[in-house]
């Protein structure tokens, strides 16, 4: 049971429950980010979206309109929405698609289709971001970036939903774990504890 004290702590200290992490800002990052289900999947079946609906806080999309320079994703996600400025409900930037076949992409403003290595399409990127942040909107490049050690940081939104099925922000079957550090004003390795309780089947 919480104290007289503890809970004068967490008044005055909202990140000691750990509530959210500090505002993004843009120094030139390789970010890899996604809202992402409770049971790891970024995208549901055929990359549905609508599990996100209504879940962002107040802020949080003009928060990366401005940290957000350029932006690195795949075919498939861009077959599924090919429309650049989707993005964070507006953003407007150089989009970079990663693809075996380029030839066959429809022109799209803003939108450069790559045929190249993973990290030669980050360096590419990197430099159109003018210094801001690149963004990596894919699971299949974020994974291969994250094998060779070219992923800065990795900023997930959990959606308190368990989809079951789709997209997986990394998978990975038979690859070795990859540790990471928590960046909340936290303790960088400890197991962090949420608590949700399931509401009634509509």
């Amino acid at each position: 049971m919480a104290t007289e004290e503890t809970r004068a702590h967490a008044a005055v200290s909202p990140t000691w429950a750990i509530a959210d992490t500090r505002p993004q800002i843009a120094e030139g990052k390789v970010l890899w980010h996604f809202t992402m289900s409770l049971d790891g999947f970024v995208a549901g079946p055929n990359h549905a979206m609508d599990w996100m609906t209504g879940v962002d806080r107040p802020g949080l999309a003009e928060e990366y309109v401005e940290t957000t320079g350029a932006v690195l994703g795949g075919r498939d996600g861009f077959d599924a929405y090919p429309e650049p400025t989707s993005t964070y409900g507006g953003w407007q930037g150089p989009v970079f698609i990663l693809t075996h076949h380029p030839e066959d992409a429809p022109p799209t403003a803003d939108t450069t289709f790559l045929n190249c290595d993973v990290a030669e399409a980050v360096q590419i990127a990197l430099k159109a971001a003018g210094g801001k942040n690149l963004e990596i909107l894919s699971a299949d490049v974020g994974r291969q970036l994250l094998e060779r050690g070219l992923i800065d940081e990795i900023d997930l939104h959990i959606v308190p939903v368990l989809l079951g099925d789709g997209i997986r922000l990394f998978d990975n079957p038979g690859g070795e774990p990859v540790h990471l550090e928590l960046l909340n004003d936290h303790d960088q390795v400890t197991t962090l504890n949420v608590r949700y309780r399931p509401l009634p089947v509509r």
